[in-house]
Protein backbone atom coordinates (compact mmCIF):
# COMPACT_ATOMS: atom_id res chain seq x y z
CA UNK A 1 0.00 0.00 0.00
CA UNK A 2 1.25 3.42 -0.83
CA UNK A 3 0.90 6.59 1.20
CA UNK A 4 -1.52 7.92 -1.42
CA UNK A 5 -4.08 5.32 -0.38
CA UNK A 6 -4.19 6.81 3.13
CA UNK A 7 -6.23 10.02 2.95
CA UNK A 8 -6.01 12.73 5.61
CA UNK A 9 -9.45 14.26 6.16
CA UNK A 10 -8.53 16.85 8.80
CA UNK A 11 -5.52 18.09 10.67
CA UNK A 12 -5.29 20.44 13.64
CA UNK A 13 -2.42 21.91 15.60
CA UNK A 14 -2.67 20.80 19.24
CA UNK A 15 0.54 22.24 20.72
CA UNK A 16 3.65 24.11 19.61
CA UNK A 17 6.91 25.30 21.16
CA UNK A 18 10.31 26.24 19.67
CA UNK A 19 11.37 22.57 19.44
CA UNK A 20 8.27 20.72 18.22
CA UNK A 21 4.72 20.83 16.95
CA UNK A 22 2.02 18.32 17.86
CA UNK A 23 -0.81 17.85 15.43
CA UNK A 24 -3.80 15.53 15.38
CA UNK A 25 -4.82 14.03 12.04
CA UNK A 26 -8.02 12.23 11.16
CA UNK A 27 -7.66 9.94 8.17
CA UNK A 28 -9.28 7.25 6.05
CA UNK A 29 -7.45 3.96 5.49
CA UNK A 30 -7.42 2.19 2.12
CA UNK A 31 -10.23 -0.13 3.34
CA UNK A 32 -12.45 2.88 4.14
CA UNK A 33 -12.12 2.70 7.93
CA UNK A 34 -11.35 5.89 9.80
CA UNK A 35 -8.48 6.57 12.17
CA UNK A 36 -6.83 9.19 14.35
CA UNK A 37 -3.11 9.88 14.72
CA UNK A 38 -1.11 12.21 16.93
CA UNK A 39 1.97 13.35 14.99
CA UNK A 40 5.00 15.10 16.48
CA UNK A 41 6.72 17.37 13.97
CA UNK A 42 10.40 18.00 14.66
CA UNK A 43 13.20 19.01 12.30
CA UNK A 44 15.57 16.32 11.09
CA UNK A 45 18.69 15.96 13.19
CA UNK A 46 22.27 14.82 12.82
CA UNK A 47 24.17 12.36 14.98
CA UNK A 48 27.95 12.36 14.81
CA UNK A 49 30.30 9.46 15.54
CA UNK A 50 33.59 11.26 16.36
CA UNK A 51 36.49 8.81 15.98
CA UNK A 52 40.23 8.86 16.31
CA UNK A 53 42.86 6.10 16.45
CA UNK A 54 41.94 5.20 20.06
CA UNK A 55 38.15 5.31 20.10
CA UNK A 56 35.08 7.51 20.13
CA UNK A 57 34.30 10.82 21.80
CA UNK A 58 30.98 10.65 23.63
CA UNK A 59 28.98 13.25 25.49
CA UNK A 60 27.11 12.75 28.73
CA UNK A 61 24.24 15.01 29.58
CA UNK A 62 21.10 15.20 31.65
CA UNK A 63 18.04 14.17 29.65
CA UNK A 64 15.06 15.78 31.36
CA UNK A 65 12.30 13.48 30.02
CA UNK A 66 14.25 10.37 31.14
CA UNK A 67 15.30 11.95 34.43
CA UNK A 68 18.97 11.02 34.26
CA UNK A 69 22.42 11.49 32.76
CA UNK A 70 23.34 9.32 29.79
CA UNK A 71 26.25 8.82 27.40
CA UNK A 72 25.59 9.24 23.69
CA UNK A 73 27.10 10.40 20.44
CA UNK A 74 26.77 14.17 19.84
CA UNK A 75 23.47 14.93 18.15
CA UNK A 76 20.95 17.67 17.58
CA UNK A 77 19.10 19.97 15.24
CA UNK A 78 19.36 23.55 14.11
CA UNK A 79 15.79 24.67 14.84
CA UNK A 80 16.55 28.22 13.75
CA UNK A 81 18.19 27.15 10.48
CA UNK A 82 15.65 24.88 8.73
CA UNK A 83 17.54 25.04 5.40
CA UNK A 84 20.86 23.81 6.83
CA UNK A 85 22.14 20.64 5.19
CA UNK A 86 22.51 17.50 7.34
CA UNK A 87 26.31 17.86 7.16
CA UNK A 88 26.13 21.49 8.33
CA UNK A 89 23.99 20.37 11.26
CA UNK A 90 26.46 17.56 12.04
CA UNK A 91 29.48 19.88 11.94
CA UNK A 92 27.76 22.47 14.15
CA UNK A 93 26.60 19.89 16.72
CA UNK A 94 30.06 18.33 16.87
CA UNK A 95 31.70 21.71 17.50
CA UNK A 96 29.07 22.91 19.97
CA UNK A 97 29.02 19.77 22.14
CA UNK A 98 32.61 18.51 21.93
CA UNK A 99 34.65 21.47 20.70
CA UNK A 100 36.04 19.28 17.91
CA UNK A 101 36.22 20.32 14.28
CA UNK A 102 36.44 17.47 11.76
CA UNK A 103 38.67 17.35 8.69
CA UNK A 104 36.37 14.64 7.29
CA UNK A 105 32.65 14.16 7.78
CA UNK A 106 31.28 11.04 6.07
CA UNK A 107 27.57 10.17 5.83
CA UNK A 108 26.83 6.65 7.13
CA UNK A 109 23.06 6.50 6.73
CA UNK A 110 19.67 7.89 7.66
CA UNK A 111 17.38 6.62 10.43
CA UNK A 112 13.87 7.28 11.65
CA UNK A 113 13.94 7.88 15.39
CA UNK A 114 10.35 6.90 16.17
CA UNK A 115 8.20 6.67 13.07
CA UNK A 116 5.23 5.50 15.12
CA UNK A 117 4.62 9.14 16.05
CA UNK A 118 7.07 11.34 14.11
CA UNK A 119 8.55 11.56 10.64
CA UNK A 120 11.77 13.03 12.07
CA UNK A 121 14.91 11.53 10.57
CA UNK A 122 18.45 11.34 11.86
CA UNK A 123 21.41 11.64 9.52
CA UNK A 124 24.40 9.68 10.82
CA UNK A 125 27.93 10.95 10.15
CA UNK A 126 31.40 9.70 11.03
CA UNK A 127 33.80 12.51 11.94
CA UNK A 128 37.57 11.98 11.66
CA UNK A 129 40.64 14.21 11.62
CA UNK A 130 39.49 15.87 14.83
CA UNK A 131 40.98 19.17 15.97
CA UNK A 132 40.08 20.44 19.46
CA UNK A 133 38.49 23.81 20.03
CA UNK A 134 36.01 25.58 22.31
CA UNK A 135 32.50 24.26 22.93
CA UNK A 136 29.37 26.42 22.62
CA UNK A 137 26.73 24.76 24.80
CA UNK A 138 23.09 25.85 24.85
CA UNK A 139 21.23 26.24 28.16
CA UNK A 140 19.53 22.86 27.52
CA UNK A 141 23.00 21.26 27.49
CA UNK A 142 23.92 22.52 30.96
CA UNK A 143 26.45 20.17 32.57
CA UNK A 144 27.26 18.33 29.34
CA UNK A 145 30.68 16.68 29.40
CA UNK A 146 32.69 15.11 26.60
CA UNK A 147 35.03 12.18 27.15
CA UNK A 148 37.00 9.69 25.05
CA UNK A 149 35.83 6.09 25.14
CA UNK A 150 38.06 3.33 23.78
CA UNK A 151 36.53 1.14 21.09
CA UNK A 152 36.55 -1.88 23.41
CA UNK A 153 34.81 0.11 26.19
CA UNK A 154 31.73 1.01 24.14
CA UNK A 155 30.04 -2.45 24.31
CA UNK A 156 30.65 -2.57 28.08
CA UNK A 157 28.94 0.81 28.56
CA UNK A 158 25.98 -0.53 26.58
CA UNK A 159 25.84 -3.74 28.64
CA UNK A 160 25.97 -1.72 31.88
CA UNK A 161 23.04 0.45 30.77
CA UNK A 162 25.16 3.60 30.63
CA UNK A 163 24.50 4.00 26.90
CA UNK A 164 20.79 3.52 26.24
CA UNK A 165 20.20 6.10 23.51
CA UNK A 166 18.61 4.23 20.60
CA UNK A 167 20.04 6.60 17.99
CA UNK A 168 23.60 6.19 19.32
CA UNK A 169 23.16 2.41 19.28
CA UNK A 170 21.76 2.52 15.74
CA UNK A 171 24.67 4.74 14.61
CA UNK A 172 27.12 2.26 16.17
CA UNK A 173 25.36 -0.58 14.34
CA UNK A 174 25.63 1.27 11.01
CA UNK A 175 29.35 1.68 11.66
CA UNK A 176 29.75 -2.04 12.46
CA UNK A 177 27.84 -3.00 9.32
CA UNK A 178 30.01 -0.72 7.20
CA UNK A 179 33.10 -2.38 8.59
CA UNK A 180 31.87 -5.90 7.86
CA UNK A 181 30.80 -6.92 11.37
CA UNK A 182 29.79 -10.55 11.63
CA UNK A 183 28.04 -12.64 14.28
CA UNK A 184 29.20 -16.26 14.38
CA UNK A 185 29.44 -17.51 10.81
CA UNK A 186 26.87 -15.01 9.52
CA UNK A 187 28.33 -12.03 7.67
CA UNK A 188 26.24 -8.92 8.03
Amino acid sequence: MSAEEWRTTSSRLVYENPWLRLREDEFVRPDGSRGLYGVVEKPDFAVVVPMDEHGFHLVEQYRYPAGGRYWEFPQGTLENEPDATPEEVARRELAEETGFRAASMRHLGTLHEAYGFTGQRGHVFVATGLTPGPTDLSPEEFGLVCAPVRYDEFPRLVAEGRITDAISLAAYTLLLLERGFSIGSVEI
